[in-house]
Parts: C-alpha cells; sequence; structure tokens
C-alpha cells in the first residue's frame, strides 16, 4: 500500500516566481495537509495490528505544508507513513517544507539505527530536490531519534547545510519552533509513558501469535496423552486448561510486562518477564489446582510459563528507546539459553506427568 497524502501540487522556488507552473528550475513539490483524514487514522490503526505495515510508506523528496516561502523552515523525517503524519499534523497553522528520507517505510530511529536515515541519504535528498533553490537559509531540523545515523558536520561540508536536532516528541515541534528553534531539557528527554507502551503492544501480540498459536496447538495434542494411551476426550478436556495456560503465559510477556515496565524489578527485559511469568504460574497453580495432576504438573507449568513471558517480553526490547544494539545482543545470548532450556525440561516434566 503506497500511500501518497498529497492534497495539490504546487511549485516553489526563489530562481522562478513565488507560484511558478514551470518546472525549468525546480520540480513540482507536493502540498500535504496538517490535518490528518479519517483515512490516514485508519491506516494507522491498521499499522498497529501489523496490516500493511512493510508498505505503509510515502514517496520520498520534498513536501509542502500550508504555503512555504524560502524562508520557511525544513524538518526532515523518514517515509515511514505513521512517522510522516505525526510531524505533519503537528503543524496546523504554520508553513513548513517536510524533506522525507528513504528509509524503506521505517520510522526514524530503528531507520538510524540502520544506517538509511542517514548523512548518505540526507544529503542526497537535499540534492534531489534541489533545496537550496528553495530556500535562501541553511538550516535543516532533524528528529533528535535520528542522530545516531547522521553525522551533522559531514552533512555541512557535503551540502552547506546545517543540522539542528529537533525535539524527541513531534507534538513538541510548535513550542520549539516559537522558541527559535531552541529545545529545552524537557524537549530533550526521552519518555516512555504507559500510553506509549500501551499502543505498541498490538503489534507484539500479532507478531508473537503465530508461535504462540503453534506452541499452544501442540499441547492441545500432547494433552490426549496418559498411560492408558491417547484419548481425544482427554486431549479436548485437559488441553482446553493447558491452551489458557499458554495464552496467559503469553499476554504476561506481551501485556502485563510493558504495562507495568517502570514497576517490575531489575533493568533487563527477559527478567521482567521471569517475574511476571512466576507470578502466573503461581495463580495459575492456585486457580487450576483440580487439574493441576501433581507436583510434576505444577513444577512443569512453573518453569514453562516464565519461559515463555520472559522471551516475548524480551522481545519488546526492539519497542523502546531505553535499550541499545549491543545491550539487545548482550541481553539475549544469555537469556536465550536459560529460557529454551526451562521451556523444553518444563515439556518433558509435564509429559512425564501425564504418565505419572
Amino acid at each position: 500500500m503506497q500511500d501518497n497524502p498529497n492534497e495539490k501540487t504546487q511549485q516553489y522556488c526563489r530562481c522562478c516566481s513565488s507560484d511558478s507552473t514551470s518546472d525549468i528550475c525546480c520540480p513540482a513539490v507536493p502540498a500535504a495537509g496538517a490535518r490528518l483524514t479519517f483515512a490516514d487514522r485508519l491506516g494507522a490503526w491498521k499499522v498497529r495490528w501489523g496490516i500493511g505495515r512493510m508498505r505503509y510508506r510515502v514517496e520520498p523528496g520534498l513536501y509542502a505544508v500550508g504555503n512555504p516561502d524560502s524562508r520557511s523552515p525544513v524538518l526532515v523525517t523518514a517515509n515511514y507513513k505513521l512517522s510522516f503524519d505525526t510531524v505533519r499534523s503537528q503543524l496546523g497553522g504554520r508553513t513548513a517544507w517536510i524533506l522525507v528520507l528513504d528509509t524503506n517505510g521505517v520510522n526514524v530511529w530503528c531507520a538510524a539505527g540502520k544506517g538509511t536515515f542517514g548523512t548518505g541519504e540526507l544529503v542526497a535528498r537535499i540534492d534531489a530536490v534541489r533545496l537550496s533553490q528553495m530556500v535562501s537559509h541553511r538550516t535543516l531540523v532533524l528528529p533528535q531519534l535520528g542522530a545516531s545515523g547522521v553525522s551533522a558536520h559531514e552533512v555541512k561540508r557535503l551540502s552547506g547545510f546545517r543540522v539542528v536536532y529537533g525535539p524527541v516528541h513531534a507534538c513538541d515541534i510548535p513550542a520549539f519552533f516559537d522558541a527559535g528553534m531552541k529545545a529545552t531539557p524537557e524537549m530533550r528527554r526521552v519518555r516512555f509513558t504507559l500510553y506509549d507502551r500501551a499502543v505498541l503492544i498490538p503489534i507484539e501480540l500479532v507478531l508473537s501469535f503465530k508461535y504462540v498459536a503453534g506452541a499452544a496447538l501442540a499441547f492441545l495434542l500432547l494433552s490426549g496423552l496418559s498411560s492408558e494411551g491417547f484419548s481425544v476426550d482427554r486431549a479436548v478436556t485437559d488441553g482446553v486448561y493447558v491452551v489458557m495456560v499458554i495464552f496467559a503465559a503469553s499476554l504476561g510477556g506481551t501485556v502485563v510486562t510493558p504495562l507495568l515496565l517502570p514497576w517490575i524489578p531489575g533493568r533487563a527485559f527477559s527478567l521482567k518477564g521471569l517475574w511476571v511469568g512466576l507470578v502466573l504460574a503461581g495463580l495459575i497453580s492456585i486457580g487450576f489446582s483440580g487439574f493441576g495432576k501433581g507436583y510434576l504438573t505444577t513444577a512443569a507449568w512453573f518453569m514453562i510459563v516464565p519461559a515463555i513471558a520472559s522471551f516475548l517480553a524480551m522481545n519488546y526490547t526492539g519497542a523502546t528507546t531505553f535499550t541499545s544494539l549491543s545491550g539487545v545482543k548482550k541481553e539475549v545470548s544469555r537469556a536465550l539459553p536459560i529460557q529454551g532450556t526451562a521451556a523444553a525440561l518444563g515439556v518433558v516434566v509435564w509429559i512425564a506427568g501425564r504418565f505419572l
């Protein structure tokens, strides 16, 4: 899905008249409205649930919000449409240029880490849209979370444009402009509020569902095993509870851990998920005491449930700015073997409990 936010096209060029109809000196500049439409909001909702997520992008290039002239500020963002819409929606009543880089439809923070929101692409895009002909100043406002991918002095050397880092959150852009492009300490602060965490939960649920569903199906079939052989009735009756346990463990990692993140002990996400999983295993052993069928089954859940919750909570590291690539790699290398061993041992103990 290639979304196009354009409402109209118009040309703005210093080397021509301010409202030119010729593209001899400058290419046409699409105009993007600051007000989001129902289609924009529906698209954002769909992408939160993983629908068309990898194709949710706009064409790279220069866009006009309002009726900008040669003195209007230039904001830089990624061609992930959710990022682009977030920026333009904060410019109501203002005029500005938005320079959109080709990040393969990835948001600014992730693209900066991957190198697509980087110095090379920025310099190339400045040249491609003939930005030096469009504006009289030589200042670009980049999102702070894109700083890791951009070398400001190299941009200055190669293009002549000076890089100014704007606020972390797009909602602070108006105040940033009103202050003469000066960011307050609060604007520089990376916040990861309850809303910020909650809005990321749907995509985590979608990404984990096929793995959780596969595990639940496997446990459903294994529930039919016992010392008397395989029984379909037993698979159905016991399997219902087992499936509930597996999905409860997955919700512990994808929902409970993100929501309670600041209050769960430990720094590592895998450890936070472990604590949630242990609590869930305790509640399950109490709530399903009649279903437990002995100490082996209870012991198995105390290994399987925390392993699942810990693993899925660890996946959440890719959704927060409070992690680094090196830190994530280090955590994964340490936690994954433990999670895998606990889950495998738990399955063996659980199957043994079906026979003993």
